[in-house]
């Protein structure tokens, strides 16, 4: 199947009813005929389902689907994209060791990395991931490089390839975060990625109405090496599954962080049409960059699809058809920025992307609040930056806002 089909038909499965989408199981627990059945499950040497827990019908279709358009071996599903991203680290590190991350993650991101110092992780995070600076800081405790597809808020474009040569070469566990790009865009384990994440509440969702994550492996061999020795029983018995059978058999199955099936439910039907948004956010979201650039009152404008970002050139290695629904721009002063948001109309001040609606929000004083402000600057986060997730309403009607509200600027 071509990628649009995949969205609708990958890996689908219809019941004995024949119903097209895939049926609702609000069932904490399922029930079996007999005890030797229900052990063999619970021991996975059995199909089947005991507790929703630990996995449930819907949510795994919803897993197979994802699986099946990022081109992934197999994946995981969680109660949000944070949890995803805890799980998937966790699943890897023990006390001692050491990852590499870019400095312009998401700041929720960013704060969770930092914090495992309380685990005994320690965290390098680097201006750049590329293979000058990773070489640098590489040593024998490093398991882990993590970046973004694009930095959130930074917009920095990862150059995928370069990081997979050194992480190849180091045998380093190579996580992207592709949740601003979404498989639409980016499939970064054609690139070399080993895990692919995404918070599903964002693109993959499309309207805002469920909470969620998914981990989706690459079917690495990586684990096979000594450095990795909590992946051993795992290597041994199931090969390049190893990482998300260990996943589903500790951590993933411990810390309880399911997706509920209903979430499950409502991102199946989101996905379907992933295509159709991205397109229209992508489209006006270039056509939002290109008005501001023209607008006097605006000091700069950060959008990779942009001929003057300094991240053109390498946006257009890997991004064809648009750098994402997301942009940023600065106004001089928070007192601009602020009253650019309290004049606008239809644009939503709240604190997510990827809906259906055009979203504005000042990371500042909010999504990076609680960060120093050398790391602000390091995220690429200023007092007068606004971030713009763009729509897919009629641009006319976004522009219109976008223009009554920098009127109110001096």
């Amino acid at each position: 199947m071509k990628f649009n089909t995949k969205l609708i038909h990958g890996n689908l499965k219809t019941d004995e009813t024949g119903a097209t989408n895939t049926p609702l199981h609000l069932s904490n627990a399922f029930a079996h005929n007999t005890a030797e059945k229900l052990e063999g499950i619970m021991k996975g040497t059995s199909m089947g389902y005991a507790y929703t827990r630990i996995s449930n019908p819907t949510v795994t279709s919803f897993e197979r689907r994802i699986a099946s358009i990022e081109g992934g071996l197999a994946a995981t599903a969680a109660a949000s994209g944070m949890s995803a991203i805890y799980l998937a680290i966790m699943n890897i590190v023990e006390c001692g060791d050491e990852i590499i991350a870019s400095s312009g993650l998401f700041g929720g991101t960013y704060a969770l990395l930092k914090n495992l110092k309380s685990y005994g992780i320690n965290v390098k995070f680097l201006e750049n991931l590329d293979e000058e600076s990773l070489e640098a800081v590489i040593n024998e405790n490093t398991k882990i490089v993590f970046g973004e597809t694009l930095g959130n808020p930074k917009l920095d474009v990862l150059d995928i390839e370069e990081v997979a040569k050194v992480c190849n070469k180091h045998n380093l566990i190579f996580i992207v975060d592709s949740t601003i790009t979404t498989p639409f865009l980016i499939r970064p384990i054609e690139y070399g990625a080993d895990i692919v994440i995404h918070s599903t509440s964002k693109y993959i969702n499309g309207t805002s109405n469920s909470i969620g994550g998914i981990i989706v492996d690459g079917g690495s061999s990586k684990y096979k090496d000594i450095k990795y020795k909590n992946f051993n029983e795992y290597s041994k018995k199931f090969g390049k599954m190893a990482y998300t059978s260990k996943l589903r058999n500790t951590v993933g199955k411990d810390i309880g962080a399911s997706l509920a099936p209903f979430n499950a439910f409502l991102n199946l039907t989101g996905i379907e049409t992933l295509s159709l948004r991205m397109r229209e956010h992508c489209s006006n979201t270039l056509a939002v960059a290109k008005f501001l650039s023209n607008n006097s009152k605006v000091t700069s404008v950060n959008y990779p699809s942009l001929s003057t970002s300094k991240y053109y050139n390498i946006a257009q290695k890997y991004y064809k058809n648009g750098a994402s629904g997301v942009l940023t721009f600065r106004l001089g002063s928070k007192e601009n920025a602020f009253k650019f948001i309290n004049n606008l109309k239809m644009i939503l001040n709240i604190t997510n992307i990827g809906d259906t609606k055009t979203l504005i929000i000042h990371p500042a004083s909010t999504i990076c609040s609680s960060n120093t402000e050398n790391e602000k600057e390091q995220m690429g986060v200023f007092d007068d930056l606004l971030r713009l997730s763009v729509g897919i309403e009629d641009i006319e009607d976004i522009l219109f806002d976008i223009e009554s509200a920098m009127n109110s600027i001096n």
